[in-house]
């Protein structure tokens, strides 16, 4: 079996197609995800971010070009775009706008249910799915809108995850929530990827998010593909990026500084914890040279 989870071939999508205001959303994207990757998508607004999300499963239907699932074209039989959305599962932006039902559990359940599962498979789903985003089975038959913020987010997250999709795609999942809900949601994506191996995409405007998180990152600009690479790989183009209105982590712009300054530091860092085992290694060989 190919490890190629998810890919497009020259993938492009038209809004307002055959009118005076049709504009190519995106264009040309050639991409493969590897099966288990946790893959950032990031992009200026307007850059195609959310159409290309769109296309993995079928909420949208390419102009040109091609999506696979599996090595098979997703749209190769409509009446399988369906199976393909409980594969392909996608969490939209402000996800908790989107809970209807009267408790927790018919909510998180209302995916599995809708696959045709078991009573006992779907509550077994429920539970493990609320496990996952750290909501506790008390909440069970509380209802959704009694819940804080960051609880209804986590629930409706969980939701998706209850279909045990082979990808699962979250789109600016962090959005609105407070520095403590953020640092949350982030280390149960994390978390969830590595427990389950599933293939992750997490669409974010936030680089230190994406700098966490992702073992690969996609750059979107002007509706096509500007980069899909490795963290560092991606990040080493800063200049490109900043050209793209995009930034880098502050903590690499730190480093970059430092090494402008003249100390010998390595650049490639980009979390909290990089930055403060580098300068401790920095400072603490500072310190045995003055002895």
């Amino acid at each position: 079996m190919s490890n190629i989870v998810l890919e497009t071939k020259d993938l492009s999508f038209l809004y307002s197609k055959g009118t005076t205001s049709q504009v190519a959303a995106i264009n040309d994207i050639n991409v493969q995800i590897e099966r288990g990757e946790l893959v950032g998508v990031i992009g200026h607004t307007g850059s195609g971010k959310s159409t290309l999300i769109e296309h993995f499963n079928g909420i949208l239907k390419p102009t040109s070009g091609s999506v696979f699932l599996d090595g098979n074209n997703i749209w190769q039989d409509k009446k399988g775009i369906r199976s393909v959305r409980f594969r392909v599962g996608v969490c939209f932006q402000y996800p908790e706008y989107q809970l209807f039902e009267d408790t927790v559990e018919k909510d998180v359940a209302f995916g599995p249910k809708n696959m045709g599962l078991s009573p006992k498979e779907i509550d077994l789903r429920v539970r493990e799915a609320l496990s996952f985003v750290g909501i506790d089975e008390s909440y069970l038959e509380k209802s959704p809108f009694d819940l804080s913020g960051g609880e209804k987010r986590r629930v409706a997250i969980a939701g998706v995850m209850a279909m045990q999709p082979e990808v699962l795609v979250l789109d600016e999942p962090c959005a609105g929530l407070d520095p403590r809900g953020r640092d949350t949601v982030l280390s149960l994506i994390k978390s969830y990827k590595e427990k389950t191996g599933s293939t992750v995409i997490v669409v974010s405007h936030s680089m230190e998010d994406i700098s966490r998180i992702a073992t690969r990152i996609l750059v979107m600009n002007e509706s096509r593909l500007a980069y899909y690479d490795t963290v560092k790989g991606v990040f080493s183009h800063a200049d490109e990026l900043y050209s793209m209105g995009l930034d880098i982590p502050q903590y690499t712009r730190l480093f970059l500084l430092l090494k402008e300054a003249g100390y010998d530091v390595d650049t490639d860092i980009y979390t909290f914890e990089e930055a403060k085992r580098e300068l401790l290694r920095l400072f603490g060989r500072r310190c045995r040279n003055a002895e």
